[in-house]
């Protein structure tokens, strides 16, 4: 029988070595990753700085050997000339108005076909659902012109119902949805809220709603940021009552292009996406980590 024999002195700084390198191999990283932030950072917003100072300079600085670093005094002269040029508050409420009802409506439909397919058991289920992710495979642009001439039929060119009815659900929401739902939801815990005498609709409320919050946060932000940038579609059905980006785009319409102004424009119409982001970013992570938890 062998016996182990205790520490001693002489081994004890060699384990305190151990620990002080061992500590030293979980804290490196972190500066590199660090560094990778940081210079993602830097390398996403740079054309947004880019922008606002070419937006606040004149003309002539685009075509200067070395353009300039830091921002101009003309960006309000810039603003000013775009304001004059485009029916921009016009524009910019018909944008929002078709940005929020199509947000809305995805994050509304797409929770409840994307909890369908996740929990409830019906025949064709399957079948169903290939056909959705199947119709992801579509180009948009195939579609553009049967799409127009149903619009024509309707009547509804020049008005934004053309430009809201055909997304108001996306293939990509209910595919989202219904992945997030799958695994975040247990079998167990929709068939107690049906064995407690729940109904369907009620189960829905209690159960999935409140644990699909973080995945309608997330969709909501890409869906309304989609439907902002879009700039296609409502150029075919709306030119003469524009959302945003198609009002803006008349800024080089003109045979000479001042890209300063273009650039003031841009910068406009970017800054109410960067107010919704500071506004619900800290909730969206909180939802996103509240939901991690609770999974």
């Amino acid at each position: 029988m062998t016996t182990t024999a205790p520490p001693t002195a002489a081994t004890a700084p060699v384990r305190r070595r151990r620990r002080r390198s061992g500590a030293g191999i979980q804290t490196g990283p972190r500066w590199f990753v660090y560094a990778m932030l940081g210079a993602l950072f830097v390398g996403s917003t740079y054309p947004l700085y880019w922008s606002f100072v070419m937006g606040s300079s004149d003309k002539t600085a685009l075509v200067e050997m070395f353009p300039p670093l830091l921002p101009g005094s003309q960006f309000w002269a810039n603003v000013s000339e775009v304001f004059a040029t485009v029916p921009f508050w016009k524009s910019l409420g018909n944008s929002m108005i078709v940005s929020s009802v199509i947000t809305i409506s995805v994050v509304f439909f797409s929770t409840l076909a994307g909890y369908a397919f996740a929990k409830l058991r019906f025949r064709g289920r399957e079948g169903l659902m290939v056909f959705v992710i199947a119709t992801l495979a579509v180009p948009t642009q195939l579609g553009i012109i049967p799409l127009f001439m149903l619009m024509k039929e309707f009547g509804w060119t020049g008005s934004l119902g053309a430009v809201i009815v055909p997304t108001l659900v996306t293939a990509f929401g209910v595919f989202f949805m219904r992945q997030y739902l799958v695994d975040v939801i247990p079998d167990e815990l929709v068939e107690a809220a049906r064995v407690d005498g729940a109904s369907m609709i009620r189960t829905f409320l209690n159960v999935g709603l409140p644990a699909a919050r973080p995945a309608m946060a997330i969709l909501g932000l890409f869906t309304f940021m989609t439907a902002w940038t879009d700039y296609l579609w409502p150029l075919l059905v709306v030119p003469q009552n524009p959302t945003l980006q198609v009002a803006l785009s008349q800024l080089q319409s003109a045979k000479y292009v001042d890209y300063s102004i273009v650039l003031a424009g841009a910068v406009l119409a970017t800054l109410p996406l960067l107010v919704l982001f500071v506004i619900a970013g800290k909730q969206l992570v909180s939802g996103i980590m509240a939901g991690a938890v609770k999974g």
